[in-house]
């Protein structure tokens, strides 16, 4: 059993609380920030959906290569925490605080938990990935690239990383969640967006059980 076969309640118990942070909440906290970043994860999907499901923390993504430029605007915030393979380990603020991600994080190491203190619940799961500015990558395989800017999307003033991208990056988990958010996905989607998702998922993984339904 992993970590992502724990139940919320086994969970919440190794590791702690999540406060339960929104999109208008990432705003927030990200206003100012002078790089790239978005809203990942079930919301990311909800922003074309609408709510669907509850969700048990907020996912929030930056590029590797701009670790640096959110530590300091998170500096006296919160604390950054690396999480890989189940175990986390503070991310000290006068760490190689001008380090990028591969030169900072652990091998294989590709998430920040974020809080104020031990004394306070987790607020932002932080996804650090590949990629540039101009250049959205796709962390499982960096040949699916496309332009930043039509990887995104803005919704009431919230980035968010484009549904059908989302659902790539959730299709090899199948875990409830993700097929809730395909369900709810699939009918809103337009039809590039749908072609696009179905000819990468084929490319990726040409026996995955979603490309019937896709």
């Amino acid at each position: 059993m992993g970590v992502n076969d724990l139940s919320d309640e086994d969970f919440t118990a190794l590791y702690g609380d999540w406060a339960g942070r929104t999109p208008t909440d990432a705003v927030a906290l990200m206003t100012g920030y002078p790089g790239t970043w978005w809203v990942a994860g079930g919301y990311a999907v909800e922003a074309l959906t609408g709510p669907h499901r509850g969700h048990h923390d907020l996912d929030l993504a930056v590029l590797g290569d701009e670790l640096p430029l959110f530590r300091r605007h998170v500096a006296g915030r919160l604390h950054c925490w690396s999480a890989t393979s189940g175990a986390l380990a503070p991310l000290l603020p006068d760490d190689r605080p001008d380090g990028t991600a591969a030169e900072v994080l652990p091998d294989g190491c590709v998430q920040l938990w974020t809080r104020p203190s031990a004394r306070h619940p987790w607020e932002y799961d932080v996804v650090v990935g590949p990629g540039s500015a101009r250049e959205w990558v796709y962390r499982r395989d960096e040949r699916i690239r496309m332009p930043m800017a039509e990887a995104l999307t803005s919704v009431d003033g919230v980035p968010y990383l484009r549904p059908e991208i989302q659902l790539l990056y959730k299709a090899p988990g199948r875990r409830p969640q993700d097929e809730a958010d395909l369900r709810a996905a699939l009918p809103l989607l337009s039809s590039t967006a749908r072609a696009w998702l179905h000819e990468t998922l084929s490319f990726l993984d040409p026996e995955h059980p979603w490309l019937a339904e896709i």
